[in-house]
Parts: C-alpha cells; sequence; structure tokens
C-alpha cells in the first residue's frame, strides 16, 4: 500500500526530530577513558578528547590505551564536568543508553533533559554522550560529575590518588560539599557544581529530547557528529563562562 504524501511527510518529520521520551539518570566519574572516544564509534570525524595522568590533552585521535586497563595512559579530561549557564541550564556529559539504538548512533549525540522530580524539577541541561555504561538500563543518562562514584571501573586512584574505590561510595561518591574540598584542584569545580546547582539532587528523572550540541560542549570535548537523524551543527558561541548566583 502506498502511504498519503502528507502521512509520508510527518513521518519525515518525526524521525528527524531524533531520540526522545522520558528517562532516568545516575551518576558518576571514573576517570577512564570514555568509549566514545575510541576511534570510529561515530560519524565524527574525531573522537571525545583524552588526557594524559597530568590532564594534559593527548591529541592522539584515540589511539591511546584507557587508564582502566593494564598499562593505559589515558583518561577523562577534567574540562569534561559539568558546569552552569545559568540558574536554570547546565552543560556537561554522560554516559547513555536509548532505547532501540545503538552506541554508533548516541556517541557524540547532545541530549536536552528536563530534570521531572528531585530538588532540579524543571531545570535542564544538555549533555553529550561520551560514554557507554553497560550497567545501564534503557533511556539512562549518567551524568558524569566528580565525586560522582566511580562505579564499575576506576582510573581515578592511577590518576589522581584517590581511594581504592574512589572519592566517598563506590556507587554515589561523595555526601556533602565539605568533601570536595580535598579534591584535586581541577575536579573541584564540577565537584561543587553537584551540590550547589544541582542541589544534591539523587538520581533524578527526566524528559529527554536530542538536540544540536552547544560549540560549548564540543569545543572541550572535540567531537562534532556528522548530520544525521538532525542537523548536528554546534550552536552558539564555543565559550560560555561559569554562572554564580
Amino acid at each position: 500500500m502506498q502511504l498519503p504524501l502528507t502521512i509520508l511527510a510527518l513521518i519525515g518529520l518525526a524521525s528527524a526530530q531524533g531520540a526522545q521520551g522520558t528517562g532516568k539518570t545516575t551518576r558518576y566519574w571514573d576517570c577512564c577513558k570514555p568509549s566514545c572516544a575510541w576511534p570510529g564509534k561515530s560519524t565524527a570525524s574525531t573522537p571525545v578528547l583524552t588526557c594524559d595522568r597530568s590532564d594534559n590533552p593527548l591529541n592522539d585521535r584515540g589511539s591511546t590505551r584507557s587508564g582502566c586497563d593494564s598499562g593505559g595512559s589515558a583518561f577523562m579530561c577534567s574540562n569534561q564536568s559539568p558546569w552552569a549557564v545559568n540558574e536554570t541550564v547546565a552543560y556537561g556529559w554522560a554516559a547513555v543508553n536509548i532505547a532501540g539504538s545503538n552506541e554508533a548512533s548516541w556517541c557524540c549525540s547532545c541530549y536536552e533533559l528536563t530534570f521531572t522530580s528531585g530538588p532540579v524539577s524543571g531545570k535542564k541541561m544538555i549533555v553529550q554522550a561520551t560514554n557507554t555504561g553497560g550497567d545501564l538500563g534503557n533511556n539512562h543518562f549518567d551524568i558524569a560529575m566528580p565525586g560522582g562514584g566511580v562505579g564499575i571501573f576506576n582510573a581515578c586512584t592511577q590518576q589522581y590518588g584517590a581511594p581504592p574505590n574512589g572519592w566517598g561510595e563506590r556507587y554515589g561518591g561523595v555526601g556533602s560539599k565539605s568533601a570536595c574540598a580535598s579534591f584535586p584542584e581541577k575536579l573541584k569545580a564540577g565537584c561543587n557544581w553537584r551540590f550547589d546547582w544541582f542541589q544534591g539532587a539523587d538520581n533524578p528523572d527526566v524528559r529527554f529530547r536530542q538536540v544540536a550540541c552547544p560549540a560549548a560542549i564540543t569545543a572541550k570535548s572535540q567531537c562534532v557528529r556528522q548530520r544525521d537523524v538532525i542537523d548536528q551543527t554546534p550552536t552558539g558561541p564555543s565559550t560560555v563562562p561559569t554562572w554564580t548566583p
């Protein structure tokens, strides 16, 4: 059966909107090289930028072994920590699992999260997918934030001398802003963000939709997807300062 042009147009419009729906969040910071930092994981010409043990950019096009592997020396860069853009919007990165999709589709894609529960209900955060969590459920965003818990893997001990299970609890991380004071200097702002802008929220639910990445995010990750289901051209300025109340 041949579909009418109006129906075909609506189908095309729906697909052009990219992934959207409802989901959940958790938090982590394991210091490991993100999965999307390996070459060939997406349509991007370059993978997610990683750093050496001293937090210097590697610019190796993804060839260095992860710090979570034996003999590895590639780690998450500290500047891929979340930050507040204004009182109600933040930018950051996350490990992602989208129902019915795969890593090739979500690596380096961006998603606008609207929090629907907890103290951040109504606030929005745009995250770029830089990692894939083997333990994540469907429509699950594991937001990267220093002090959020290392989870399954831990390269923070190797990179920063963190305790064997990372800072705080292995799952969940530290429990108060005061704990951030003992963090490495480059990770303190991201740790504080959790208790300031994020208001200590504990795994809030979200509505999400795929959006073009802000240039301020891709300037740090260096990963820009080519056009696919949506126009992936980064939007806005490449530098956005941290908002403080």
